[in-house]
């Protein structure tokens, strides 16, 4: 059981440098629902990794039950930036709450962007924001949203599937060893006190 949890633990790090990095260039772009999304998968994480730990398959089981969650969540946001159906991918109410004109960090800062500003800006444009436009990339950043997006469902998938095994076989040793009746599971009887002193009859003289 130690190598399955110790393989665990290593998945589960793994997810957690890979959800942080993409927390960092959230918070870059300002996109807050997806930073709610990280925040609360890193607490998931974090208390999958205790369930592990300490073997405590409800916590692990809760953790399964959040992947779910969370591929169905990275799911969306694939559709959302690849605009499928009526998603529109310059919506700011769906990432940003409507908070703000943001998007994606990787708009202006991806792999050979060359961002220029545009003067003078649209009577539309807020004063507190700048009117640019991006040109050269190699590659747009709804894609680069996509390939983190993919690599959270996969990681998710390895995660879930993990976490389904550990259970199985915590439930499996505590069905095979019961910790209330100590080995009796296992057919073991503790040693009998015997009596090593014969009664023999005492006759009395008179």
């Amino acid at each position: 059981m130690s190598l399955h949890s110790g393989q665990k633990r290593t998945n589960k790090q793994k997810k957690e440098v890979s959800v942080l990095e993409r927390q960092i260039f959230d918070f870059l772009g300002y996109q807050w629902a997806p930073i709610l999304a990280n925040f609360i998968h890193i607490i998931v994480v974090i208390l999958g990794l205790f369930g592990t730990i300490q073997y405590r398959p409800r916590y692990i089981t809760g953790y399964a039950v959040w992947l779910i969650l969370w591929i169905s969540w990275n799911v969306f946001v694939i559709c959302f930036y690849l605009e499928a159906g009526d998603l529109s991918k310059e919506t700011d109410l769906i990432l940003t709450f409507n908070i703000s004109m943001h998007r994606s960090w990787w708009m202006e800062n991806g792999p050979g962007c060359t961002v220029t500003s545009v003067t003078p800006a649209p009577d539309w444009a807020p004063e507190d924001h700048r009117y640019i436009t991006v040109s050269g990339c190699f590659l747009e950043y709804q894609y680069i949203e996509v390939a983190h997006s993919s690599l959270q469902i996969f990681l998710a998938l390895a995660g879930f599937i993990y976490a389904c095994y550990v259970v199985k076989c915590i439930t499996e040793e505590e069905d095979s060893f019961d910790f209330i009746g100590g080995f009796d599971s296992y057919g073991y009887q503790g040693p009998q006190k015997t009596s090593h002193l014969q009664l023999q009859p005492m006759y009395m003289s008179k």
